[in-house]
């Protein structure tokens, strides 16, 4: 399966009837602060929460009856867990799905909510895979990653298509990024606006997932999972079938801080009365940091959309310097190592 604008306008169909055509917001006091028009497509008014369920209702959608017959498995301790549960409750299959122990009880509600079957398993990547591997042999249920599928990636880019049906003459679409696949399937959806003038830029917690390196052959590197209060960008490391993608389509992606992050949540609702969560906040708060330059611009093709190589090489040193001095750092009460 490849993915283009066409794989997304074909999910978009198949599942239309299971998800919210979500709002778009906007608001003067936030374009003259910013120097720029904005436009808010909001998905934390999505079914189950959350953007997720695009991916999860195209995934289990996608399936053939005979795939379906056994269900489906993942592991998540979020929002990809709950859509996963309610597209599978939507289509009468079964959903296995591996949280780690201890996760919040309202984050395990939310699946048993949609009749999810929880496997708990220890913290950590590694103990997580494996409990999904086993789960899926025993069960035969079909695996449906959280980031790192197409048919996922391709529902969570129906968000952009929506996007730029309502705004068609938007010059950059903005969205945070974690494992790659919000960020893979709103650079392809990007594609949608006129004469693919849209340039896609993604913005992360400090220390991202995302970070190619500027040396040839680029490669996935991992990561100690980040320390953020957007935990839904807490992975270690980028989709293996993401990468090429965010290479490929993907203009730029920067980094913010925490408070900047927190400073978003309640900026937004202060101005648009909205609660979100803070990884749904990271796009704005890279807004105000002024990590992008958008001050004065206008509705306009980019003279030189095709010939834009991606920034995103330069994150990866960014992250090996904090990676590096995060390892030499030491507590000064007790001195060990952080």
């Amino acid at each position: 399966m490849s993915l283009d604008l066409a794989v997304l306008r074909a999910a978009h169909d198949r599942i239309r009837p299971y998800i919210k055509r979500t709002p778009v917001l906007t608001n003067e006091a936030l374009d003259t602060a910013r120097g720029a028009r904005l436009s808010f497509k909001c998905e934390n008014l999505q079914a189950a929460g959350a953007f997720k369920s695009r991916g999860a209702c195209n995934a289990v959608f996608s399936l053939t009856d005979a795939e379906a017959a056994h269900g489906v498995v993942t592991h998540s301790s979020g929002n990809h867990a709950a859509a996963l549960a309610r597209a599978a409750q939507l289509r009468g299959i079964a959903a296995h799905i591996v949280m780690p122990a201890g996760s919040p009880q309202s984050k395990v509600r939310n699946v048993t909510g949609y009749g999810g079957r929880i496997t708990f398993c220890e913290p950590g990547l590694n103990a997580r895979e494996a409990a999904c591997a086993r789960l899926a042999a025993e069960t035969g249920a079909i695996l449906v990653h959280p980031f790192d599928d197409l048919r996922v990636i391709a529902g969570q880019g129906t968000a952009t298509v929506e996007l730029l049906e309502d705004v068609p003459d938007l010059d950059f679409v903005l969205c945070p990024v974690g494992g790659g696949g919000l960020l893979t399937g709103t650079a392809v959806g990007g594609q949608a606006a006129p004469a693919g003038q849209a340039r896609s830029s993604a913005s992360s917690p400090r220390s991202p997932t995302t970070s190619p390196s500027r040396s040839a052959p680029v490669k996935r590197i991992s990561i100690p999972t980040p320390a953020t209060i957007a935990d839904g960008l807490r992975t270690n490391c980028t989709g293996e079938i993401n990468l090429p993608l965010i290479l490929q389509y993907v203009d730029d992606i920067v980094t913010v801080s925490e408070e900047a992050i927190v400073a978003a949540m309640r900026e937004l609702w202060e101005k648009l009365h909205l609660v979100i969560e803070p990884s749904a906040a990271v796009p704005y708060a890279a807004l105000l940091e002024n990590k992008f330059p958008f001050a004065g611009k206008k509705n306009r093709p980019h003279p030189h959309r095709r010939q834009r190589r991606p920034r995103v090489a330069a994150v990866a040193e960014e992250v090996a310097s904090e990676i590096a001095r995060d390892r030499t750092r030491t507590c000064k009460p007790c001195g060990e190592g952080f």
